[in-house]
């Protein structure tokens, strides 16, 4: 697996990765608000391949929304691909971006009910839950994870044992 910066290019196969996703990851209403964001990209995004120039298996990015907070933006596997470790793989390579800037204390994600549990084995914490936020029967759970010492050491070790 590679991860790689997103290009304008990666458009149409990071919205085929939302459509395998609907309906139980995303609201088919959240369609237009993901390509918005991929016109617009107000933070860093990334795309992962299989290999270097091969298929497109998910996406997702971050995005500075206040001082030292940082949030997770649009993280997504293509539903055929799910349950191989691309998920931790795209997880791991970005909270190990976001370790390295001693600036940055917290990362924050808005998740669902669905992939809640994903996150908590990365160490985030459910802060808040707004039932139907995403769409019926599909709730918004926010979780933080804060980039203390021991986190930004146990991400160092997520990345040491990520598949190369």
């Amino acid at each position: 697996m590679q991860l790689r910066q997103y290009d304008p290019a990666d458009q149409e196969r990071c919205l085929a990765i939302f459509d395998s996703n609907v309906p139980l990851f995303f609201g088919s209403a959240e369609r237009p608000q993901f390509e918005s964001f991929l016109v617009r990209l107000p933070g860093r995004y990334f795309v992962v391949e299989e290999a270097p120039g091969g298929e497109v298996l998910a996406c997702g990015g971050y995005v500075e929304d206040e001082p030292g907070e940082i949030v997770l933006t649009w993280g997504m596997v293509d539903r055929a691909h799910h349950r191989q470790g691309i998920g931790r793989f795209l997880l791991v390579e970005r909270l190990a971006e976001l370790a390295a800037v001693p600036d940055w204390h917290t990362v924050r994600i808005d998740t669902s009910q669905h992939t809640s549990r994903f996150f908590e084995r990365f160490s985030f914490s459910l802060t808040e839950v707004e039932p139907d936020r995403f769409g019926p029967g599909l709730d918004a759970y926010t979780m933080i994870l804060p980039l203390d010492e021991f986190a930004r050491m146990r991400i160092r070790e997520w990345q040491a044992a990520l598949p190369r």
